[in-house]
């Protein structure tokens, strides 16, 4: 029998987890496979479920789309499924029902996503299916109307809900000229304005062979995926001709927007300037934000819910992106105590800023970060998950492996070091939805988009 890949490369993760619905702990093997036509994913066989994952991530969010018709990327990724090739929405939908295949596309600032999870029996419908909606897909009139008039409905919903309106406001105050401050779902405007050319263009520049990473976790063998990924992703363009997002930096440090909403509880979200993902601080940063918000224990929660009940939850922690360096924080509290929230935040990240962690904190941080990440290994849609994310960021197949080392190796004069980086209190910048007592604005709120 003639093979269909070209070459697989298997690098032995000696990383134990609860892999699939196994419960004894076990390592597993990601094999990198390149199919005959040039595509590369990698692969984690799993034969004892009759089950196969595949996800996939490609350059171009919602942070590509053009100015005036933003929710592009959005719109797309809710009408994929919805018809392809020969098949319109209805029998696109009934084959999918029929043989039990899960389908589904996301769209972030920086990436678009699909996951595919078929059985094993059905593997071949399921890859064919996926094959015409990445390639072919309809945006039929009918579908693309009722999706549309969903998106719209959303969004004129999120404009009554406090934390929705918080977000939108903190990233239109942070990023005013950049894409990241434009909203992922649209606006009423823009969205009445896509049209289906302007899809399919995005489809044609987004959706090609250099643009695109794969993980696949499930009961098939590396033959088999070299023979799907011919299948699936041979026809795509060969280069990526999507637009580049422009390197950006949070704005409006140390500023203070209120919208004012006749709600008992205010909503804050406030933030800075952070860090990447592929900053060599970022182990570094990961331990600091373990400390600072990792929960029961953490210093924010233990100064703001413990010991004062000012909020049931307040977290902060790093957005990878791929443009900015990003911190995003939330917290809600009664109207009457949302200036003391907001001092509190300021002071214990001016203090974290200045002193960082103690000994004890560092090791603590370090035991739960490395005890708790095999945990996220529960099943094929997480694995695939994680393998995509290294892929995207480039981290190297050996990383999974390498992580605890490389938590390991970030010393004490590192973590204070890289915490008066990150950890100035007249940098952060809050967003506040409610009516909040003896709290003035800085600045006036922009236009809720």
């Amino acid at each position: 029998m003639m093979l269909k890949f070209r070459e697989i490369i298997t690098v032995n993760i000696l990383l134990y987890v609860c892999f699939m619905t196994i419960p004894q702990a076990s390592a597993f093997e990601i094999k990198q496979v390149k199919s005959t036509g040039g595509i590369n994913a990698w692969l984690v066989e799993d034969h004892k479920n009759p089950l196969i994952t595949m996800q996939f991530v490609m350059r171009g969010g919602s942070s590509s789309d053009p100015k005036d018709k933003t929710g592009l990327a959005y719109l797309v990724s809710g009408l994929l499924d919805e018809g392809a090739g020969d098949l319109d929405s209805r029998s696109f939908q009934a084959l999918l029902e029929k043989n039990s295949i899960s389908l589904s596309f996301n769209a972030r600032m920086d990436s678009f996503s699909g996951t595919l999870t078929t059985l094993t029996e059905t593997k071949e419908e399921a890859f064919k299916l996926l094959g015409l909606a990445l390639t072919v897909p309809r945006f039929d009139q009918e579908p693309l109307t009722r999706v549309k008039n969903q998106i719209l409905a959303g969004l004129r919903a999120s404009k009554e809900n406090p934390k929705n309106m918080a977000g939108r406001l903190w990233w239109q105050l942070a990023f005013p000229n950049h894409a990241y401050g434009r909203s992922k779902k649209g606006s009423v405007v823009s969205i009445n304005a896509i049209t289906q050319q302007d899809m399919k263009q995005f489809v044609k520049r987004t959706f090609t062979k250099d643009n695109i990473t794969i993980s696949i976790v499930g009961d098939i063998t590396p033959e088999e995926v070299g023979d799907a990924l011919d299948k699936i992703f041979v026809d795509l363009p060969e280069s990526f001709s999507g637009t580049n997002v422009e390197e950006g930096i949070a704005e409006n440090g140390g500023e203070t927007v209120i919208v004012e909403r006749d709600i008992p509880q205010s909503v804050v979200i406030f933030g800075s300037i952070g860090i990447k993902r592929r900053d060599p601080d970022w182990y570094a940063a990961t331990i600091l934000f373990e400390i600072l918000s990792g929960g029961f224990g953490s210093r924010l929660t233990e100064e703001i819910r413990e010991k004062r009940g000012l909020t049931y939850g307040v977290s902060a922690y790093p957005l990878p992106l791929e443009k900015a360096g990003v911190i995003v924080g939330n917290v809600s509290t009664v109207n009457d105590r949302v200036a003391e929230s907001i001092q509190l935040i300021k002071d214990i990240w001016q203090n974290f800023g200045e002193k960082g962690p103690t000994p004890t904190e560092m090791q603590n941080a370090k035991d739960y970060i490395n005890g708790s990440f095999p945990l996220r290994f529960t099943n094929s849609k997480t694995i695939a998950g994680v393998l995509n994310a290294v892929q995207h960021f480039d981290l190297g197949i050996e990383y999974l492996e390498n992580r605890s080392k490389l938590i390991d190796q970030v010393s004490l004069r590192d973590l204070r070091r890289v915490a008066k980086r990150l950890f100035d209190s007249k940098a952060l910048t809050f967003a506040v939805v409610g009516k909040p007592t003896n709290l003035d604005p800085t600045m006036r709120a922009p236009a809720y988009e």
